[in-house]
Order: C-alpha cells, then sequence, then structure tokens
C-alpha cells in the first residue's frame, strides 16, 4: 500500500512558509538566492549558507508526494 499524495500549498515552491523561514531570518536572502540557484538547477538541495549543513529544496520535496513530517525548511505542503 502506497503513501497517499498531498496536495502542494497555493504558494511558489521557491517562497518557503514562514513558520519554517522567518521574514526576519539574518540569512534569508542568502538562503533564498541558494534554494532559488537549486530549484533552477533541478538540485535535491542546497548547503546552507550558516550552518554548511545540506538543506533538501522544495522541488526535491514536492516530488516526492507527501510531507514527511520533519520540520523541512522548504517544506512544500505547509499550508497556512
Amino acid at each position: 500500500m502506497g503513501v497517499e499524495r498531498r496536495p502542494l500549498a497555493n504558494r511558489p515552491l521557491a517562497e518557503p512558509h514562514p513558520s519554517r523561514l522567518s521574514p526576519e531570518h539574518p540569512d534569508r536572502e542568502l538562503i533564498l538566492a541558494a534554494h532559488a540557484a537549486a530549484l533552477g538547477a533541478g538540485e535535491a538541495g542546497y548547503l546552507d549558507p550558516g550552518s554548511g549543513l545540506f538543506v533538501l529544496s522544495a522541488g526535491f520535496l514536492a516530488r516526492r508526494g507527501t510531507c514527511c513530517g520533519r520540520g523541512c525548511r522548504h517544506c512544500p505542503y505547509v499550508a497556512d
């Protein structure tokens, strides 16, 4: 039995939900630029500019078809 696919939230993949990336985050612009580059290249993610950790892109997460529930920064399923 497969996992049921969930609908994506009604926002662009390039825009993370504010609960996952605050508009006041000090590295927001760098994060969004790195994320946009990953989305544009079709890559699974990018290295976070502050921590150096690998962060999954919204495109990769959307292709999975469902939320994993781990609080991903760019989760495309988190609705308002």
